[in-house]
């Protein structure tokens, strides 16, 4: 263990040496760049993009351009970074992280590097958690740029297409990372190319990059549609559960905040439900609704978990106490919470197209991130970003005071004790920030201050909006702020007159975060930049961290010794709590992995689909050749099926072949005498020679560019409705998936397996969707091409679609909505579908 971190600690400083060498050399230009003119600071511009494009490399250019932006912040910003922003921006450059702490000036770290990269001309990408942020950068950090000659972009949720174009055309362009994935999902969506927005994706500097590539990284971005409506199941599973009796009917463990019915229960909801087996597969839906209504009400709280505005049911994130506009519980638990608190039920949706954040930024070229607290995350940013976290010395000594945690018995007496500190300091006139971790806490402390007569502050999802003037007066004298974890990112508190005297800022955490960068966030509000400050946390035995991981018997102890409403200060419970946060950390490590494990499932499957649309898209020649291959394809499966070359000719079924050939290809058919005497292989090529001649008459009856649109039209049609419905079924599948581990199989093995076997299918049946059409469909002049998958973006978390549907099989190459083989006319499933 010891060899373990010696290795790592003389890593970091063999990293701090090489980067101080670095940073010597710029600021051995920084004279000799003082004496440029600001025309001539601009020139270097012109001069070093250039150098670039005969052959020097982004290194070569390093020094030279760093000491040139960072004169450049000096004229257009009145800052000039410091020593360990330099530092900190070569890392960025380098494609790692770089942990700054809080107030050492993240955002203009990053300007040397952005503007380094944007040289190349390929575009750089900023990524901020929120578009205030992005705005607020954009605009402020934008001087520089357009002072060194280079365009500014800023892609926010309500530009239009041609806007966002625009924005992302810029040498730098701000976004949110939500904004960044859905751009990428709707342009693989788009029937023409001058419709997609995004270019290549060559290098991204990712603010508060543990937020988005941690926190964020559970739940996937979706693109849904309407699915069909079950609302009034919902109502009638809300109702239902409502009667139960909490450990007769259902039990909820705390520690998973899963909740279940017993047989009791399940008695009970079979008689509610007059059904024989509530477990029977025909009933699923019946239990599926009674487990989200389950879930709603015995694990889902009003104003900590959601609240609820203007008849709709918002999510709180509980990173960040902020309100998530336009994001919905998955699996129908959005539309539960919407019964149990009697608004209006929205309609379920369908996945049309789907990505995590893992898999959307590695597809970058180069990635950089930058935050206060990523060195307890740094073994997933290697692992799945091969990102490392390097930490920058701060520009001044922190002598922010961080005390021992304080424990009570009770969370009554915690809160008690939390608003008499608050009265205490308050009054010497130090302001206070008060860090909780959900909303009803925050409203409970506030009406505590109110009953004292003290004034303060209330920040939390219910007033984001006003986040930028609450944050901003914080640290005047005694100002007393309450904050969700929102407090904790972007924001700059700066200490009022005479506030040093009398200590700082005063950061007063109610509670401990599941997570320790959230608490270590929240401390770092307070001492920044060699400033004085104190941090202060408090925890109850009744809390819900505490609760989760066995705090029964130490909280037994403090009463059998009176201890109720005195603290105390214990090393053995500050390490228990610390080793509680690691192990919810290593869970939820294991989720994300999970989550990319399954997506990386569909990444593959993805980026076939993608690379084929972008090339039929792009595509200014005849497609003729992609689609005659589909078509060999198609007629080798009919007649493979029918006239196996293994088989005796005489098994052989050679009016199924003419019936499907007549039915779905040639309008002038074949006879089974044409057939007869032929080997396999020479039915093939005489089944094909007879489509080519078809093809060839088709070709002549319009010009060859609308025949090419014709072709792209079928294609992009087939491809788009069977790809929306196979990320449907995947869904699908992945969400039962799990029940197979009942019977010792491996889900994700099975995921895998399942997967790649549905989408074989998949390309099957749009091969054979795409011969049915070019051969049999009427030739039209004017056929615009149309858009299939037409949903809605929604952030992580979005419902998926309860609707019944098909099961999916895959080994199955025909649709069973499709018409028979046979050439009855009939639907498959309604023919030979029927043997099958």
């Amino acid at each position: 263990m010891a060899s373990i971190l010696k290795k790592i600690f003389e890593s970091g400083k063999k990293d701090i040496k090489y980067l101080e060498k670095k940073a010597d050399l710029i600021e051995a230009l920084a004279a000799d760049t003082a004496k440029l003119s600001d025309d001539e600071l601009r020139a270097k511009t012109a001069e070093f993009q250039e150098r670039f494009q005969n052959g020097e490399t982004l290194d070569d250019l390093l020094v030279e351009a760093f000491a040139v932006a960072r004169e450049g912040a000096k004229r257009a910003l009145g800052m000039f970074p410091f020593r360990v922003q330099l530092m900190g921006g070569i890392v960025l450059h380098e494609g790692n992280i770089a942990e700054m702490k809080t107030g050492e000036g993240k955002t203009l770290t990053a300007t040397l590097p952005v503007y380094l990269n944007a040289l190349s001309g390929e575009g750089v990408h900023v990524v901020t958690v929120n578009e205030y942020l992005a705005q607020r950068d954009a605009t402020e950090m934008g001087q520089l740029y357009k002072f060194l000659g280079l365009t500014v972009g800023l892609n926010l949720n309500a530009l239009s297409s041609e806007e966002k174009r625009e924005q992302y055309n810029c040498d730098i362009t701000y976004s949110t990372n939500n904004e960044l994935g859905f751009d990428y999902l709707r342009d693989n969506m788009v029937v023409y190319k001058e419709q997609m927005v995004q270019r290549q994706l060559p290098f991204a500097v990712i603010d508060e990059v543990d937020s988005i590539l941690v926190d964020e990284a559970r739940t996937p971005l979706i693109i849904s549609g309407e699915a069909e409506k079950s609302t009034l199941l919902y109502v009638r599973a809300n109702t239902f559960v409502t009667t139960l009796t909490k450990d007769k009917d259902y039990t909820v463990d705390i520690k998973t905040k899963s909740v279940s019915l017993t047989e009791e229960g399940v008695e009970r909801g079979e008689k509610y439900f007059d059904v024989e087996n509530l477990y029977d597969l025909e009933h699923a839906p019946f239990l599926h609704h009674i487990v989200q209504a389950l879930k709603a009400n015995y694990t889902m709280a009003l104003d900590v978990d959601y609240v609820v505005q203007d008849d709709e049911v918002l999510i709180v994130d509980q990173f960040t106490g902020r309100i998530m506009k336009g994001r919905r519980f998955s699996e129908g638990l959005h539309q539960a919470l919407e019964a149990k608190e009697a608004v209006t039920i929205q309609n379920e949706s369908k996945t049309m197209a789907t990505i995590t954040f893992q898999n959307y930024f590695r597809m970058y070229k180069k990635l950089a991130g930058m935050t206060g607290t990523a060195k307890t995350e740094e073994e997933e940013f290697r692992d799945i970003y091969n990102m490392r976290v390097i930490e920058i010395p701060t520009n001044k000594e922190v002598i922010r005071k961080d005390n021992p945690d304080l424990i009570y018995t009770t969370v009554e007496s915690k809160f008690n004790a939390v608003v008499e500190d608050i009265a205490e300091r308050h009054a010497k006139g130090q302001p206070i920030l008060v860090g909780t971790v959900a909303i009803e806490t925050s409203e409970l402390i506030s009406s505590k201050l109110k009953r004292k007569g003290i004034r303060h502050n209330v920040l939390n999802a219910k007033q984001h909006e006003r986040e930028a003037d609450i944050i901003k007066d914080a640290g005047e004298s005694g100002a007393v702020t309450i904050a969700t974890n929102m407090a904790g990112r972007g924001t700059d508190i700066k200490l009022g007159e005479g506030t040093v005297e009398v200590g700082g800022l005063a950061v007063i955490g109610t509670e401990r975060h599941e997570s320790r960068r959230i608490d270590n966030q929240l401390r770092g509000r307070s001492g920044r930049q060699g400033d004085p400050g104190e941090t202060q946390f408090y925890i109850s035995m009744e809390d819900e961290l505490m609760r989760r991981f066995g705090s029964d018997n130490m909280k037994s102890m403090m009463e059998r010794f009176g201890m109720n409403d005195e603290a105390i200060q214990s090393k053995m419970v500050s390490r228990a709590v610390e080793s509680a946060q690691k192990r919810v950390e290593g869970n939820n490590f294991d989720s994300r992995k999970h989550v990319l494990q399954y997506d990386d499932v569909l990444r593959q499957q993805r980026e076939v689909i993608y690379k084929q649309r972008y090339e039929v898209i792009t595509a200014e020649n005849s497609l003729r050749e992609i689609i005659e291959k589909m078509i060999g394809r198609t007629v080798n499966f009919i007649v493979s099926a029918n006239a196996n070359s293994h088989d005796s000719s005489e098994d052989w079924n050679l009016q199924a072949i003419v019936d499907y050939v007549d039915a779905n290809i040639l309008t002038e058919g074949i006879t089974v005498e044409d057939l007869e005497g032929k080997d396999s292989k020479q039915i093939e090529d005489f089944i094909l020679e007879k489509i080519k001649h078809a093809y060839n008459e088709k070709e002549t009856l319009l010009p060859e560019d609308e025949f090419n649109e014709f072709q792209k039209a079928i294609l992009l049609r087939s491809v788009d409705s069977k790809w929306v419905d196979h990320i449907d079924a995947m869904d699908q599948l992945r969400d039962g998936i799990h029940l197979r581990a009942y019977g010792q199989i491996d889900p994700l093995r099975e995921y895998q397996a399942e997967g790649f076997g549905m989408f074989e299918a998949m390309v099957n049946s749009i091969e054979e969707d795409v011969t049915r059409y070019i051969m049999k469909a009427e030739i039209r002049q004017n056929l615009e091409r149309e858009q299939v998958a037409k949903g809605e973006a929604v952030n992580p978390g979005e419902g998926k679609p309860e609707a019944k549907r098909q099961p999916v099989r895959a080994d199955k190459q025909i649709g069973r909505n499709d018409l028979c083989p046979c050439g009855s006319g009939k639907k498959y499933k309604n023919c030979h579908g029927k043997e099958a």
